[in-house]
């Protein structure tokens, strides 16, 4: 079993910067591939980013704005998000899966954190 408790978000204006983490407990190891993903209201859990051993991928709507970032010491996923927009407003989930191939699907990951809010508004 896995646990994740995300935090850091909150309210901000467009273009400004916010740093979510995931910290991770239970059985992790660095060949779990952990994740991000947004759900906005009336939408779909859309991929955000991902990072294994290394390797990183990213939805396009955030490339070049969003970077993800693991401390295997501490177990903690990070995702750092600038420049954003209104359209980032949504709940951020931290989602882990054993295994070293980075998957988008939000269905091949099954442990899930609580979601964090993240407001952009100005």
């Amino acid at each position: 079993q896995v646990q994740l408790v995300e935090s850091g978000g909150g309210l901000v204006h467009p273009g400004d910067s916010l740093r979510l983490s995931c910290a991770a407990s239970g059985r992790t190891s660095i060949t779990y591939t952990m994740g991000w993903f947004r759900q906005a209201p009336g939408k779909e859990r859309e991929f955000v980013a991902a990072i294994v051993a290394g390797s990183t991928v990213y939805g396009d709507s955030v490339k070049g704005r969003f970077t993800i970032s693991r401390d295997n010491g501490k177990n903690t996923v990070y995702l750092q998000m600038n420049s954003l927009k209104s359209e980032d407003t949504a709940v951020y989930y931290c989602a882990a899966r054993y295994g070293s191939i980075v998957v988008t699907s939000k269905y091949a990951y099954p442990y899930w954190g609580q979601g964090t809010q993240v407001t952009v508004s100005s």
